[in-house]
């Protein structure tokens, strides 16, 4: 075999390592490429997430809303206790007072 036929037959060998190769990749990428089918569900997927997502900001937008709510009723019902307790505490205190000026007033009889 003398030089020319040697780089012949490299190049031969070259070309088809590259033919091969590129038959390859191109069979990979028609195996592993997404039909429409399944690209729509992808599509319908993402709608559905984005849908739920939406669901669940309105849902935490609420539960924020409701939780000021609550809690602005929890203060007013704490200031409402509070001043119950006050008036209870001056009717005691009343009542002690009428008690002892009636307790006073039959002593003296």
């Amino acid at each position: 075999m003398n030089r020319t036929e040697f780089i012949t037959v490299t190049a031969i060998i070259l070309f088809a390592a590259f033919v091969l190769g590129w038959f390859a990749s191109w069979l990979v990428h028609r195996i592993t490429r997404p039909t429409r089918a399944s690209m729509s569900e992808l599509d319908l997927m993402a709608q559905q997430l984005h849908e739920a997502e939406e669901a669940r900001d309105q849902a935490v937008a609420r539960l924020e809303e409701r939780e000021a709510d609550l809690a602005s009723k929890l203060a007013g019902a704490e200031l409402e206790l509070q001043a119950a307790m006050d008036g209870l505490r001056e009717s005691r205190a009343e009542v002690k007072e009428l008690r002892d000026y009636i307790e006073q007033k039959l002593a003296r009889r």
